[in-house]
């Protein structure tokens, strides 16, 4: 009788998990979570995936891998998410240079817009308008009268044709109604180079590129690109403040998304493991020391702040007359 019960039982709960396991197929990832990052270890996204994934690890008690997958201008770690299993077990960190890197794409290999499922807006950062340290101007004003006064004279430096540092120029030169040569670089620190050793006046880059030279006093910050001041570079004004550049507002930001098709319920919970993560104490202080301002968003905000991106980005390249490669 007893082994009758016992082989009953054990029928019915092979039958369950039998019942069960294309139901668990479909919900949460029993195994590591990856988080692929389209840029290089040591980098801006590099160092939000690695500081997020950490805490995501522990509040999860299950494995949280970040995988580099640079190339393209971060297209090539984008199409490696589309491509990815939909259940959740791997997930992507949206740049505003992926948006760009997509809208200065001839042929992309997937559509940005509907090939991913949005989860979550987490930091941005306005860029750094620097001049090299013996640069006759002192403010992001003055740089504007002097582009004005000798139109295509001031030589300004980006980390490649195209890239958000280019376009954040190109926006600034549209809201200005100015003109400054472009001269584009492989890498950061190829156009940081540029400007210390005074080859180009100026260059737009990311907080964390810069911070270093600027706190030297090896390049001179004139600006922050977004409409609010940086936490790392407090007494350096936001461009907008100068007063001839109104609404000119550039920010790099990260996000988090997943393929196109998973779970709804598995983007719901992602969602509110990053929005706690983020909001934990010792994970802002971390963010903010990397340059950033902490954002938080729910998924359904962050992908129609994708889709405002990606339209915004592509007006400015057809104003500029840039062409798609």
């Amino acid at each position: 009788m007893m082994n009758r019960r016992i082989l009953t039982k054990a029928a019915v709960c092979l039958a369950a998990a039998g019942f069960c396991t294309p139901a668990q197929s479909q919900g949460w990832p029993q195994g590591p979570i990856r988080i692929i990052v389209a840029f290089g270890p040591g980098g801006g996204t590099d160092i939000i995936g690695r500081i997020i994934a950490e805490s995501m690890q522990r509040k999860l008690n299950q494995p949280v891998v970040v995988e580099n997958r640079p190339g393209a201008a971060g297209t090539l770690g984008n199409e490696a998410v589309a491509n990815a299993d939909k259940d959740g077990s791997t997930l992507g960190i949206m740049t505003a240079g992926q948006i760009i890197a997509a809208v200065m794409s001839k042929s992309p290999h997937y559509d940005t817009l509907t090939a991913f499922d949005p989860i979550a807006h987490v930091a941005s950062a306005g860029l750094v308008i620097a001049a090299r340290s013996n640069y006759a101007s002192d403010s992001i004003k003055d740089l504007v009268a002097a582009a004005k006064a000798r139109p295509g004279r001031i030589v300004f430096a980006s980390p490649g044709y195209g890239a958000t540092q280019h376009l954040a120029a190109e926006l600034l030169k549209q809201t200005a109604g100015i003109d400054m040569l472009h001269v584009p670089f492989r890498t950061s620190p190829e156009a940081i180079a540029a400007v210390l050793g005074q080859q180009v006046d100026v260059l737009f880059d990311t907080v964390s590129a810069v911070l270093g030279p600027i706190q030297s006093r090896q390049l001179k910050a004139l600006a922050v690109t977004g409409k609010e001041r940086v936490p790392a570079l407090p007494n350096v004004p936001a461009a907008v403040e100068s007063g001839v550049l109104p609404g000119y507002d550039v920010t790099t930001w990260y996000g988090f998304f997943a393929p196109r098709g998973t779970p709804p319920a598995v983007i719901t919970k992602f969602n509110a493991v990053i929005n706690e993560v983020i909001a934990e104490p010792a994970v802002r202080e971390r963010l903010t020391a990397a340059g950033v301002v902490v954002r938080g968003s729910t998924a359904e905000a962050f992908g129609k702040f994708m889709a405002s991106e990606y339209g915004r980005w592509d007006g400015v390249r057809k104003a500029a007359g840039l062409e798609q490669r």
